[in-house]
């Protein structure tokens, strides 16, 4: 660290020039990281008025989904229009889903407002994280991201109570209005802040948005996820394979992109350790999302808590994960491979702690559990990510990097998806009984578990010691 970052202060960040800046980009990623919590929590209560819960897993799916989208697209628009009005666009869209959820009579509407708050929240946070770069000089940066950081655990505190609140006091409706609100007051602020990045960069290259690619990785998780949708087993068996058959097609052209490729070479290569990494980062994002789609529902239902438990039980794990990184963060490379291990190994543990605890509880170790898989992602994460950008070849460190968090998006979404099969075909109705809500605890949570073993095959192929020897010279 050079002399000039040693002297950077919180005082200097909150001065008048900088502090406008600083209250965009964490407001944009206080509205999207806010969202899945508050929305698990009231999921009970929507559940209770409008019905639909076979569709629960699409409510994060298609979140994920948006997000996705819209975290690929949104350093071109960055590119071609300047950072102002794709902001002003991706807040408009959330707070468009928020209406749409907020005065959803069905579930299938809810669906569609929740796409377009994926779009539009995803769109927030991948462009405030680009905001970063153009609004405040390389030297802030680092006090910047520690203060979205820091937002993103108050957010993991806060979303559970003001689910629980809007739930208990006024309505799940109220809930969206409040954050439908706070996006469009951000949306028209950006608006006329005429200093906020409003041009495009001076000679940016600027590429075609990947739409054929897009399109196919979104039909492969619509599909799969419509094999849980009350179909018969034909009609399962034909989205499944439908559904496999996109992902394949998105992997095959992006391979063909050349240098417009979203993902590093071979992506799903065991044998290759970027490859690994990113099924590892898949395989453990998918087994884990159970909790956070079906938790609260089911700590309501087997044990009769309010939704707020639910989901603070769900906080838990964004608690424990926020920990456990700090505590591990000053580990030096040398130890990333045991780092990266440990909390694989700790992660599949917690869904066992699920399979055996979430019939019968008692809450608060339901809420033990669920800190705990947090930690293990917490003591492995950082160094997932140094272990990647260390193994990344020439040319290919920034696509290897961000593939990462877009693989842990497509993770979540296609697990959500899959654990909406196992749920819908365990009997999940709107009002479970107390058996039918065990049994549906069961074969989610179990179905958790193959998955968690593939991540962890996919750890050990991504630890391997590499032929060519780089990590050990640049560790």
């Amino acid at each position: 660290m050079d002399k000039g970052q040693a002297r950077v202060s919180w005082r200097e960040l909150l001065r008048a020039r900088y502090a406008t800046p600083l209250a965009l980009v964490c407001f944009g990623i206080w509205l999207h990281a806010a969202d899945a919590l508050i929305v698990a929590t009231m999921m009970p209560a929507i559940v209770a008025e409008i019905g639909g819960a076979a569709l629960i897993a699409w409510t994060l799916a298609l979140y994920e989904l948006g997000s996705i989208i819209a975290g690929a697209i949104s350093a071109l628009l960055a590119l071609r229009f300047g950072i102002r009005a794709p902001m002003t666009t991706a807040a408009v869209v959330f707070a468009v889903g928020c209406a749409a959820a907020a005065l959803a009579p069905t579930m299938p509407v809810l669906l569609a407002g929740r796409l377009l708050q994926g779009l539009g929240g995803g769109g927030l946070m991948a462009l405030s994280m680009i905001a970063v770069g153009i609004l405040f000089p390389r030297r802030l940066s680092p006090r910047v991201l520690a203060a979205m950081s820091a937002l993103w655990g108050v957010s993991s505190f806060l979303g559970p109570l003001i689910g629980g609140v809007f739930v208990e006091i006024a309505t799940w409706r109220d809930g969206f209005w409040f954050f439908g609100v706070q996006a469009a007051a951000l949306a028209l602020w950006i608006a006329t802040r005429r200093t906020i990045g409003g041009e495009a960069a001076p000679g940016s290259a600027i590429g075609a948005v990947p739409v054929l690619r897009l399109a196919a990785l979104g039909g492969g998780i619509v599909l799969i996820a419509l094999a849980g949708s009350d179909r018969s087993l034909g009609e399962m068996a034909v989205c499944l394979a439908g559904g496999v058959g996109c992902l394949a097609g998105f992997v095959w052209l992006d391979g063909r992109a050349g240098g417009r490729r979203l993902l590093p070479p071979s992506p799903t290569s065991l044998t290759n350790p970027i490859g690994a990494g990113l099924v590892m980062v898949v395989s453990f994002s998918a087994a884990t999302i159970a909790l956070t789609v079906y938790g609260p529902l089911l700590i309501v239902y087997l044990h009769g808590a309010p939704a707020i438990v639910g989901g603070y039980v769900v906080a838990c794990s964004s608690i424990g994960w926020t920990i456990a990184a700090l505590l591990v963060s000053g580990a030096p490379p040398e130890r990333d491979p045991a780092l990266i291990l440990a909390g694989m190994v700790v992660v599949t543990l917690s869904i066992l702690g699920f399979l055996v605890v979430m019939p019968t509880g008692p809450i608060w170790l339901l809420a033990v559990i669920a800190g705990v898989e947090g930690a293990g992602f917490g003591m492995a994460w950082t160094f997932i990510l140094r272990r990647v950008t260390t193994l990344a070849p020439p040319g290919e460190l920034e696509r290897a990097a961000g593939a990462i968090p877009t693989t842990q998006r497509l993770g979540y979404a296609l697990g959500a998806a899959v654990m909406g099969i196992l749920a819908n075909a365990a009997g999940m109705t709107d009002a479970p009984d107390p058996a039918v809500a065990r049994t549906v605890s069961f074969w989610v949570f179990a179905g958790c578990l193959p998955l968690a073993c593939l991540g962890l095959v996919a750890a050990l192929c991504f630890l391997r010691r590499p032929r060519t020897g780089r990590l050990v010279e640049e560790a």
